[in-house]
């Protein structure tokens, strides 16, 4: 009887773990990326503001660093014509399917770095990652209809 309380706590402690899909993920995920891409699903011109913060053509070029054994992260903004600098945010990575390796993210943007989080976050869905590229997605209402933002990350 003993043994069989212990093999089920036992079970019950692994099973509250984070999956070994995750950890490899966040081991992937760490250090510098660079977003070169921002594509749409539709054809069409969109003037979006992206995490509400500035509009594609900022993005675009923008450094981002994650450190996930806290799971915050940095990103900076250097384009011409932008307000350029430093933000600050944490994120949560949520296994969607372990055998695909696809995840959600819930991304919160911070006051100041490992500060108190803003009372926004921005879901997103990871899409692909490799050692060397990530592309992530995100889903808006645009006019009553679907648009899904495509972003495509390279390791530097």
């Amino acid at each position: 009887m003993k043994k069989l309380i212990l093999l089920c706590l036992a079970i019950s402690l692994v099973s509250c773990g984070t999956s070994k899909t995750v950890r490899v993920s966040k081991k992937v995920i760490k250090g510098d990326w660079v977003l070169n891409s921002i594509t749409y699903n539709q054809a069409g011109t969109y003037n979006a503001t992206l995490l509400n913060d500035a509009s594609k053509a900022c993005f675009e070029g923008s450094i981002w660093q994650f450190v996930p054994n806290n799971n915050t992260g940095v990103y900076t903004i250097n384009g011409t014509n932008c307000a350029t600098g430093e933000r600050y945010f944490v994120f949560t990575i949520q296994e969607v399917d372990a055998e695909t390796g696809l995840y959600d993210f819930l991304l919160k943007p911070t006051n100041e770095k490992h500060k108190s989080e803003t009372n926004q976050g921005f879901r997103l869905k990871l899409a692909a990652l490799s050692d060397n590229a990530m592309q992530w997605q995100q889903t808006v209402n645009v006019n009553g209809s679907t648009l899904t933002i495509n972003m495509g990350f390279s390791k530097q």
